[in-house]
């Protein structure tokens, strides 16, 4: 796996990497944006300009046909501009999130990556919500020039006709803003605390659903809801403050600019009562007064917004920014290689060694379940090499040398809980759909019967977890799996425990045969698997204690007869 040097360090980073990479689709929102704001504010100009050529020149239908076509052409500039504008901003704005949520993704599935302190569903709120909000600063921007624009025609406009008009009205905005910016930084505050807790909650409602059925089994779901219930107590408390906070800068915020345009429209009727200003000029005026309404307040807003990208960048950079667990190396395993362990220590594996050449079935008997478990977690890179000792090397090169992509297209270690996904049998068993061997997997996983069970066969839709499979179905598609990605190097862990001894003695011949001249381990204590195998090694207290066939073991090792024997 390629790290990438260049990822951003911290929210800021991260804002300012969107708006970079966005700046052509920001640039020509914020034109079509800025266009649409001054025809806004052009109408009510025009209007007062047509007032004060009409009371000027008396009834003229040419001078109202011309006043038409104006208003005419300044409505059309205002759709026009919004529409186009708004479509290139939100294409940016959805496209740049897919970016982000791409990003954090593919660091949440690569456990050996980063040393990320966050759960699954914490991760998953992360790449959907944080990822939208942090996008939206490719529209706030565009937004927050154009309502500038707006705001300055006004005062300019207003200016003109009285230059106290035109100061109030930049005075007036300096002063909403520098209230609101202050407000707004609690608002950053509290939206960070809101989506850490609601992260929290979705993580807590993800482990539960995982282990659902074990907790029916000891009744510990009443418990387990309890736990959940007071996270998502705590996460609905700070949305209700995060709402207050909200709802108090949208309340100041359309206060301060009712307050600012009734100024206005009081100061330009004082200033018409004293003749200083015409009629036209006051029409104009309280129209202006009118509409700046909508780009103050929407003026005043985007600093709320821009806290709540803020906040979302700080937890996309959690992830983002994490340091790697492991260096990983370039190198490439030698095709068909062995597979060797020397002296690894880790967990419950004290001084483990043992080599399987290249092309041979060998078998695993483990006294200890946790051993087994260790073993796995060290030969699917869940743990990183330095945090065991002792080598382990694939192909004559030592893992810590290889690229952890390299690892995982050479070898596979299939799980004994591996997940099956919401889709089609098909999809399970051949995800990337580049398989040539799924009819083959099929067979040798005897899934055959579930196929021939549904007349829609491999195209049977699965439901999320598997839920409508048993769980011996479940096991033996997860097998399937493993089996059509026909890789070098397979370990098995425990792959029948959930299958009757008939079947699991079909499905051992069958693999053993399919995999014939690839190397293939299985970590098992089914006497099936363990005679099909071209040799055994009994793992106890974390090493090899012995070695050889699995009727050999029987006939000479009593402590192996009862560890295997059913």
């Amino acid at each position: 796996m390629t790290t990438d040097t260049q990822r951003p360090r911290e929210g800021a980073a991260i804002l300012r990497t969107a708006l970079r990479r966005n700046i052509g689709a920001m640039a020509w929102g914020t034109l079509l944006m800025g266009l649409y704001q001054a025809g806004e504010t052009a109408f009510p100009i025009a209007l007062g300009l047509i007032v004060e050529h009409t009371m000027r020149d008396g009834r003229s239908l040419q001078a109202l046909a011309l006043s038409i076509g104006a208003l005419a052409v300044i409505i059309t500039t205002v759709s026009l501009s919004w529409r186009f504008g708004m479509r290139i901003l939100q294409k940016a704005n959805t496209t740049e999130a897919h970016r982000w949520r791409v990003k954090v993704a593919a660091c949440g599935l690569q456990p050996v990556a980063r040393d990320v302190d966050l759960k699954s569903g914490e991760v998953l709120t992360i790449a959907t919500e944080d990822a939208d909000q942090t996008a939206d600063i490719i529209e706030v921007v565009p937004l927050l020039i154009s309502s500038l624009v707006a705001v300055l025609v006004a005062a300019v406009a207003l200016g003109l006709a009285d230059i106290r008009l035109g100061l109030l009205v930049i005075v007036g905005t300096v002063a909403i803003l520098s209230i609101l910016s202050v407000m707004s930084k609690r608002i950053g505050s509290s939206t960070q605390e809101q989506q850490a807790r609601v992260a929290r909650a979705g993580a807590k409602v993800a482990d539960l659903i995982t282990g659902l059925r074990p907790l029916h089994g000891f009744g510990g779901n009443h418990a387990a809801f309890r736990s959940y219930r007071k996270v998502s107590t705590e996460a609905k408390h700070q949305a209700i403050t995060v709402a207050k906070v909200n709802g108090a800068y949208a309340g100041t915020a359309l206060a301060l600019n009712a307050v600012l345009a009734g100024a206005v429209t009081l100061t330009a009727g004082w200033l018409a009562f004293e003749g200083r200003i015409t009629i036209g000029e006051l029409v104009m005026a309280v129209g202006l007064a009118q509409f700046i309404m909508e780009p103050l307040k929407l003026f005043s807003e985007m600093p709320k917004y821009v806290m709540i990208a803020r906040a979302s960048a700080e937890r996309m950079a959690l992830v983002l920014s994490a340091p790697p667990v492991m260096t990983p190396g370039t190198g490439h395993p030698s095709p068909g290689g062995d597979l060797e362990i020397d002296c690894v220590r880790h967990g419950t594996l004290t001084d483990l060694t043992f080599r399987v050449k290249a092309g041979e079935f060998v078998a695993i008997a483990p006294y200890q379940p946790r051993a087994a478990a260790d073993l796995a977690a060290v030969l699917a890179v869940r743990v990183p090499p330095a945090a065991y000792g002792g080598t382990v090397r694939i192909g004559g090169r030592e893992l810590a040398d290889l690229s952890v992509e390299a690892v995982r297209e050479h070898l596979l270690v299939n799980p004994y809980d591996g997940e099956i996904f919401a889709g089609t049998l098909r999809t399970n068993i051949d995800p990337s759909g580049t398989s040539r061997t799924v009819p083959e997997a099929v067979e040798a996983s005897m899934l055959t019967d579930v196929v021939a069970l549904h007349r829609e066969g491999l195209d049977y839709g699965v439901r999320d977890r598997g839920a409508n499979l048993s769980g011996g179905q479940r096991q033996r598609l997860s097998l399937a799996r493993a089996l059509a990605a026909d890789t070098d190097v397979l370990v098995l862990h425990d792959p029948t425990t959930a299958v009757d001894a008939v079947t699991e003695q079909l499905i051992a011949r069958n693999v053993a045969e399919l995999r014939r001249g690839r190397t293939t381990i299985v970590i098992t204590s089914s006497p099936a698997f363990l005679d099909a195998a071209d040799r055994v090694l009994v793992l106890d207290d974390g090493v090899i204690a012995a070695e050889d066939t699995h009727r050999n073991l029987l006939a000479r090792d009593q402590a192996y007869c009862s560890a295997v024997a059913r």
